[in-house]
């Protein structure tokens, strides 16, 4: 005999086969949902035994054993009971308190080149070209310009700046100007293009850039706009039409070396290549690899932007990672790497035939002489002019490695270590020289940091607001005021009551009458990925979001590190969107092989002390020991990670176990039963579970696609770029039958979650921007969630899982002023937080159709040049 799992309809069962006859009959229907739309890492199916004399099998399901005639008849239950106690790790909690101080520090410096003669450092801030002496300077702005600039380049000379810009109506421009910040900016470029890596020639006498269409980029719905790199040019530094070089495919950041009038290039494929000016004879000099991990950086990201920012379901693969860029040195024989975060120093060889591959995985050991520079990463390195010194930034800080100063340090110890040798006896000397050795980066030896600070103004306004007349969902415990009204004072709620009690002094009274207020809705989930590299000036991502009543983000996976500038962009009130949280990018199995609590002690301090992100995404880093010396890191330097589920049950109760405090992406299995209830709800760690992208089934989004009149929803074509919206809306490649779908059934442990008193966030995953964080909230009350813990759910529960329930989460006095007001009642009808008329963020009101702002100020939406020219009034066929 043989008993297999298989699926009748929507449920599984389980089929006896006479493997003689092959004669089939059901055994038992409908039992424990199968996991063959999964990974399925414990089985597909629990483990299943007969008893010796095989005439019973022994099957759980239902939450119980069973002993089950294999000749038919009905199963007896096998009594089954454990009481035991479970130790979990120390609860990493910590709460982040918003700050109302006029006044903020700028998070990140991006594109920091050194002047020629180290003396200044020009960078962008905010997205705006800044100069600094070096290195005890007062940054300064260059220009006056109110949009975006990046991607700084000095001249040889050191008397002039070159740098691309990115205006939304008027496309990209090349500017030149004064290095002293003196005279106004010239435009060089005349072509309306997108242009970005600019580089002036050795003799400053030409500026070669990489080029694409303004047009592809302006309606660019993704955060790479790859198609707007088509070609590499070079114009003339006095300005004018530009000259083509070659295709942009051949390579990217394009730089030179002295006494050598070539373009030098680098591509995944060929490694550090040059180029003549007509873009011919190229030539190849060396390939870099770095340590092996679970998959590549790159394979995470193609696996990102394909799949919707969904773990693609198969086991990483191991392999050497690649470098992100190598960069020849203006002088001498050295390139510098940036691989998975960290940089090297190879010494290119000079050898003919094949292009030969560096491996830095054991800097001790590579085939040529190599350095690793950084202890905890970098971005945006360079060299100095006289190839002396290896610049790069974490966060503001800003790090100058001197090469000549490292080396003197390492010979130092080298010597200072011989010494030791020579002193001791024979056989010690020996056993020293056996030893296992693995030199990862110069010890002894730390770069200069300097951090390079920009106090700015954060976005408060000024004034007082009285919404009068509304229900209001205080999410006090389960407080409902019918008639009620909330006095704003600046960016605070300072009072809340019924209609009638508050005085309304000078506030500006806004009659909110018949209409329903709930706390601003909080994302825990929120895949905002703004584009990358020369940034946007408004975000429609962000808006969307705004919008539809969603005032704070958390994203949990941002692949880069672009979105700490467009956070402080938020925050300054530059842009105009939700508070921006994140993780920064991912702690994932893509980027390390952790070797101890130490070096994981180094990785966190990126979060910790540079990007400021409050909290990380643990993803997949390895085994137990790694999550365990992540999570260790993680509590000492007040962090909250959260984590990837990964399809893996098993992984996910292991991470529970040791503590984590966050869970993104549904569990695999289901129904759930009370063992697992109690631990999880006991354990407060804040499970998202991302019903879009469900797990074990069809994705609940399709149930929306396929239910719901997208094209024809004016609100979500003003905030979606048409590109976007038609891609996902017009035409999918999935229709179920709504028995299929498994939101509803993942849906049911988020309800016993809540009411067992656990912790549960509404995440949106970034699938579709602004409403899809209402489908996530409706799916997740599919499952007989109450309205009113729906919203819970949506607003305090989020804010708690997140650290800000101190001053989100809640409408009460001393809050912030972060507001949805919904024209009907969400207690009555979940879907009725989609009827959003008002939306209020950090205390400014804003119209919920246009992102109008209506009080403490009346000011107009910034133009949002994402929506599609129509073929309107053009000749066509008349019907």
């Amino acid at each position: 005999m043989l008993v297999y799992g298989t699926r009748y309809n929507n449920q599984t069962g389980l089929i006896v086969q006479n493997l003689k006859s092959g004669d089939e009959k059901w055994l038992a229907y409908p039992v424990q949902r199968d996991e063959q739309e999964s990974i399925a890492p414990l089985g597909v199916l629990p483990a299943m035994s007969f008893t010796p004399d095989s005439k019973e099998l022994i099957a759980s399901y239902g939450g119980k054993i069973y002993r089950i005639p294999v000749s038919g008849g009905a199963a007896k239950e096998i009594p089954f009971e454990v009481e035991t106690k479970i130790a979990i790790g120390p609860k990493v909690e910590f709460k982040y308190p918003i700050s109302d101080d006029k006044t903020m520090k700028v998070t990140q410096i991006r594109d920091a080149a050194m002047s020629p003669d180290g003396k200044r450092l020009a960078f962008t801030a905010l997205d705006r070209l800044y100069i600094t002496e070096y290195p005890n300077g007062t940054p300064k702005r260059v220009t006056t310009n109110d949009f975006t600039e990046a991607q700084p380049a000095w001249s040889p000379d050191g008397k002039e700046l070159v740098f691309v810009t990115w205006h939304e109506k008027t496309g990209g421009a090349i500017y030149k100007v004064s290095a002293t910040g003196k005279g106004k900016p010239v435009k060089l470029t005349q072509e309306n293009s997108v242009f970005q890596e600019p580089v002036w020639s050795p003799k400053g006498d030409r500026i070669v850039f990489i080029k694409g269409s303004a047009q592809t980029y302006r309606e660019s719905a993704g955060p790479g706009a790859f198609d707007s790199r088509q070609t590499i040019n070079w114009i003339s530094a006095k300005g004018g039409p530009s000259t083509f070089v070659t295709k942009a495919n051949l390579g990217a950041n394009p730089h030179f070396v002295q006494g050598d009038d070539r373009i030098y290039l680098y591509s995944s494929a060929d490694g550090l290549i040059s180029i003549r000016w007509d873009g011919t004879d190229k030539r190849p000099y060396v390939k870099v690899k770095g340590i092996t991990t679970f998959g590549s950086y790159a394979d995470m990201l193609e696996e990102e932007m394909s799949h919707n920012h969904h773990l693609n379901e198969r086991e990483p693969q191991q392999q050497a990672s690649t470098a992100t860029t190598v960069i020849k040195s203006p002088k001498g024989d050295k390139a510098l790497a940036l691989i998975n975060n960290e940089i090297y120093v190879v010494t290119i060889p000079f050898v003919g035939g094949e292009t030969p591959t560096i491996s830095v995985a054991d800097v001790a050991s590579s085939q040529f002489p190599s350095w690793k520079l950084t202890d905890i990463g970098g971005q945006f390195p360079s060299w100095s002019s006289d190839g002396k010194s290896v610049y790069w930034s974490i966060g503001n800080a800003f790090f100058a490695y001197n090469l000549d100063a490292a080396f003197a340090k390492k010979r130092e110890m080298e010597a200072a270590e011989e010494k030791k040798k020579e002193a001791k006896p024979d056989t010690e000397a020996k056993k020293d020289s056996t030893g296992a050795k693995e030199a990862v980066k110069i010890e002894g030896y730390k770069p200069i940091e300097t951090r390079i600070a920009i106090t700015v103004p954060r976005d408060i306004p000024t004034g007082n607001i009285l919404l009068q007349g509304a229900r209001i969902i205080t999410m006090n415990g389960d407080e409902v005021i019918e008639n009620g009204d909330i006095l704003i004072e600046n960016n605070r709620i300072k009072a809340v009551g019924k209609t009638g009690t508050l005085t309304a002094g000078n506030a500006t009274v806004v009659d909110v009458k018949g209409k329903t207020i709930t706390p601003g809705f909080v994302d825990t989930h929120a895949h905002m990925w703004p584009r990358w590299g020369v940034h946007s000036n408004q975000v429609w991502i962000y808006a969307a979001n705004l919008a539809y009543g969603v005032t704070t983000t958390r994203d949990p996976q941002t692949a880069t590190t672009d979105v700490l500038t467009y956070s402080d962009m938020v925050e300054t009130g530059k842009m105009i969107g939700p508070r921006v949280y994140s993780t920064g990018p991912g702690v994932g199995y893509w980027s390390y092989n952790l070797k101890s609590l130490d070096h994981a002690k180094s990785v966190l301090k990126q979060y910790s002390e540079y990007y400021n992100t409050k909290t990380i995404k643990m993803y997949l880093v390895g085994n137990r020991q790694h999550r365990q010396w992540i999570i260790m890191a993680a509590k000492e330097q007040g962090l909250m990670p959260t984590t990837e589920g990964g399809l893996d049950f098993k992984l996910n109760l292991t991470e529970v176990l040791d503590g984590y405090p966050g869970h993104e992406h549904s569990y695999p299995v289901f129904p759930l039963y009370k063992d697992v209830l109690e631990f999880v709800s006991q354990s407060q760690i804040a499970y998202t579970p991302t019903l879009l992208v469900s797990y074990g089934g069809p994705w609940a989004e399709n149930y929306y696609y396929a239910t719901e009149d997208l094209v024809n929803d004016k609100k979500l074509n003003y905030f979606t770029p048409k590109v976007e919206l038609d891609e996902k809306s017009r035409r999918r490649s999935g229709w179920f039958m709504k028995e299929e779908h498994v939101f509803d059934k993942h849906a049911q442990f988020v309800d016993r979650l809540v009411k067992a008193g656990g912790l549960a966030g509404v995440g949106s995953h970034g699938q579709l921007q602004g409403l899809g964080y209402h489908w996530e909230l409706w799916s997740m009350q599919s499952g007989g969630m109450s309205n009113l813990n729906a919203l819970k759910t949506a607003t305090i529960l989020g804010a708690k899982s997140l650290g800000l329930d101190g001053d989100l989460g809640s409408i009460q006095n001393g809050k912030l002023a972060d507001l949805v007001i919904m024209d009907q009642n969400p207690l009555e009808n979940i879907r009725n937080t989609n009827t959003i008329q008002y939306v209020m963020r950090n205390g400014r009101l804003y119209d919920a159709n246009t992102l109008d702002e209506l009080a403490p100020t009346k000011k107009k939406a910034p133009d949002f040049d994402w929506h599609s020219a129509m073929p309107v009034g053009v000749p066509g066929i008349q019907e």
